[in-house]
């Protein structure tokens, strides 16, 4: 009998299609859809309905249901022994016509074992996101992406701070050291409504002072009060109140830059002493001296010993205040001795351009954490991070041959499309944490705008609400890649979110509450140039109630000394009216007077250097226009294009070659074939001017005394002007007169 009664099922069984057996697993009956109707026409017939009808009629129906059920619920039973491959691929076809096979809650006699079932299919099936979501709340157009992202789901109560407590974690090795803690003075600052309300209108404040090492610094605050202080000649690692472990294991990673007797006396680089300093007493820092060959990797080791600092006091805030809360008499105490957090769990975010930078300040944190010590720091999903963040030394051809400083900003892996939630305790780091229950958050400008989307699109911006320490490192690389994209994450940082999160309101602190999270977060930003967009975003977001430093050194010598060729250079001033017309004024006088020059054949071999693309798209537009003989060069342009674009030019096929700086900057090609220069505007790196000039030299025939340079400037580029010429020879160029000017290098 169990043979028959076991093949009769199996028959059964088969009988049904892969979407029935779904329907079937999930709501322990056959979907209404294939209920089995008869073919014979019923005909109709007239009765007389009752007042009761409906009753009986549902009773009636009730009594034959059960016999058609039960033997679904003996299918249901079966469903267990089905392969595991089975399974899955049921659920794959399932899951693709899932809007056509859902009803109408026809799934009312589920039994317990069917909906155990049914919930762990459900969890197995979840998709890890990037950010941790309530339903509803995900982002559109993220869920395919989603594999991508976290996974991280079985660490989530190791590393939550509200079910954690001090004692538990570090022995209370954690505890906070005194008020003389610049972080708690920082944090436990008490503004008044009528200081913020007065922000917008009080003047700046500013203070010059020059210190050994950073050089001329400006102190700026648009609070009342404007606090200034020079650097002392030593420095105690006990004065700058560091959060264990970082005094033992600050010194360790950090000898490889110390020499002498300086390993003994002081744990800093004197740059590093300077720039510490400055971040210890959280105010906002732009240092535009940051450059990838010189003193790159040092300001990223003092930045990380900061943020490690500053997440571990603000976690062992927390994690003593739960163990206060759970030890303390009920009704005892005030709740507002416990506001120790913000609106969302994220309190840092870095942002840097490629994932290489990310690998190395994730590799920081951990150093910082665990040092030499034997006892090694547990790092969740390291594996899979150092696959995704590291990169393969055979991927680079060997016989690229590139500047110095080419190779050292383009060392490793160059993917600028990422982001990584990082959750920090004392002995322990958890990568791809989601973002809600992460403390450090690690992004390019790219990575964080597909988060956060465009204007009028429904994404989500809430983790950035809370943020308290922003590092924006290497900002000169961005505007090679889009600059928009970083005044839109400006945009978005510190509002109010529209998700409470889960968030327990009494431990917010009031200034967060009070929405005045801005003026209360640290900002440091550093680039290797002084550029009006740099300091356009570092002087209108960042008003820290602490003040604002900046590196204010003037370039006494400019790049136009490192051209080794004989060569005229004639810059040529524009009169511009205001800022808003320069673009078009120097298009015009670019048509009306310079192009005019060249347009004979005699002034072939002409290379026009572009640093802005809307610039190029103009000009290329317009030398379709004029039917000129020209070819051009872009970031977009493909490698066969350029190669023939190259040949073309160096032959004298095309007169002129239209390049733009974005090309330059991520290929760095010699252009070969140039005679005559145009620099329709001044670069924005300042080395680059020297390095296009110097092409000249690559195909040398003779021609040496018919080379031209021309170059266009306007008051409003005085920056740049100052970094190629020289800021003595700035100043004359900018108020003479005269408005043409003549440098000729290379004379021996």
């Amino acid at each position: 009998m169990g043979k028959r009664r076991s093949r009769g099922q199996s028959q059964l069984l088969s009988a049904l299609t892969k979407k029935q057996k779904k329907h079937l697993r999930d709501f322990g009956e056959e979907h209404p859809f294939y209920d089995r109707v008869s073919r014979k026409e019923a005909k109709p017939q007239m009765c007389q309905l009752s007042e009761s009808s409906d009753t009986s009629r549902s009773e009636s129906e009730g009594e034959s249901e059960p016999e058609r059920v039960s033997g679904y619920h003996r299918l249901l039973a079966t469903l267990k022994n089905v392969s595991e491959d089975e399974e899955a691929e049921e659920e794959s076809v399932a899951d693709e016509a899932e809007g056509s096979d859902e009803d109408d809650g026809s799934g009312a006699g589920v039994e317990e074992e069917t909906a155990a079932e049914s919930t762990a299919v459900q969890e197995s099936m979840a998709l890890p996101a990037d950010l941790e979501e309530k339903d509803g709340d995900r982002p559109a157009g993220t869920s395919q992406k989603a594999p991508e992202e976290f996974t991280d789901a079985k660490h989530e109560s190791l590393f939550s701070l509200e079910t954690n407590f001090l004692e538990e974690e570090s022995g209370g090795n954690c505890s906070l050291k005194t008020s003389q803690d610049p972080f708690l003075q920082h944090v436990n600052k008490e503004l008044k409504e009528k200081e913020i309300q007065a922000v917008d209108t009080n003047p700046q404040n500013t203070h010059q002072l020059k210190w050994l090492i950073l050089g001329q610094l400006v102190f700026s605050s648009k609070f009342q009060k404007l606090e200034t202080f020079k650097p002392p000649k030593d420095i105690d690692l006990k004065s700058l109140h560091l959060q264990k472990p970082l005094e033992s294991t600050w010194t360790k990673i950090n000898s490889q830059f110390l020499s002498g007797p300086q390993k003994s006396s002081c744990p800093f680089t004197p740059l590093q002493k300077e720039l510490f300093l400055i971040m210890n007493s959280y105010r906002d820092l732009f240092y535009p001296e940051r450059t990838a060959l010189k003193n790159g990797e040092e300001i990223r080791r003092v930045y990380c010993l900061h943020v490690i600092n500053h997440v571990l006091k603000a976690n062992a805030q927390v994690l003593g205040n739960n163990s206060r809360r759970r030890s303390r008499k009920l009704g005892v105490g005030d709740d507002d001795d416990f506001r120790d957090q913000g609106l969302t769990r994220p309190k840092v975010l870095i942002v840097v351009p490629f994932r290489e930078a990310a690998l190395r300040v994730v590799q920081l944190f951990i150093s910082l954490l665990e040092g030499d010590s034997k006892k090694k720091i547990i790092v969740s999903n390291k594996k899979r991070f150092q696959g995704e963040y590291g990169s393969d030394p055979t991927e680079r051809p060997p016989n690229l041959k590139r500047p110095e400083d080419y190779e050292a900003v383009f060392a490793g892996n160059i993917d600028d499309h990422f982001r990584i939630g990082v959750a920090v305790l004392q002995r322990s780091i958890r990568l791809y944490a989601p973002f809600y229950s992460s403390d450090i958050l690690i992004a390019s400008p790219l990575g964080l705008r597909t988060i956060i989307g465009g204007e009028g699109e429904k994404r989500d911006f809430d983790f950035l609400s809370s943020i308290e320490l922003l590092i924006i490192d290497q900002a000169d690389i961005y505007l090679m890649q889009n600059w928009e994209h970083v005044l839109h994450l400006m945009n978005h940082m510190n509002l109010l979110p529209l998700d409470s999160h889960g968030v327990d309101f009494s431990r917010v602190r009031m200034w967060s509450l009070n929405n005045w999270s801005k003026y209360y977060r640290q900002t440091l930003l550093f680039g290797a140039l002084q550029d009006a967009q740099i300091n356009s975003v570092f002087n209108k977001y960042c008003v820290n109630v602490q003040g604002q430093v900046s590196v204010r050194n003037v370039p006494m010598t400019g790049s136009i000394n490192l051209v080794l060729v004989q060569l005229p250079h004639v810059f040529q001033r524009m009169e511009v009216e205001d800022l808003a017309s320069l673009i078009d004024a120097r298009f015009n006088f670019f048509v009306n007077k310079i192009l005019p020059q060249y347009r004979d054949a005699v002034m072939s071999h002409t290379l026009i250097y572009v640093p802005s693309y809307f610039d190029f798209v103009r000009l290329r537009n317009y030398f379709k226009k004029e039917d000129l003989n020209f070819t051009h060069i872009c970031e977009y342009t493909q490698k066969s294009g350029v190669s023939r674009a190259r040949h073309f030019f160096l032959q004298g096929e095309k007169q002129f070659l239209l390049l733009t700086e974005r090309f330059h900057f991520y290929k760095r090609y010699t252009i070969k074939g140039i005679r005559n220069l145009i620099f329709y505007e001044l670069p924005t790196y300042p080395h680059f001017y020297s390095d296009v000039c110097n092409m000249l030299r690559a195909t040398s025939r003779g021609e040496e005394a018919a080379w031209t340079c021309t170059v266009l400037y306007a008051k409003y580029d005085a920056q740049r002007l100052a970094a190629v010429v020289g800021v003595e020879r700035a100043a004359q160029m900018l108020q003479s007169k005269k408005s043409v000017h003549l440098f000729i290098t290379g004379e021996t």
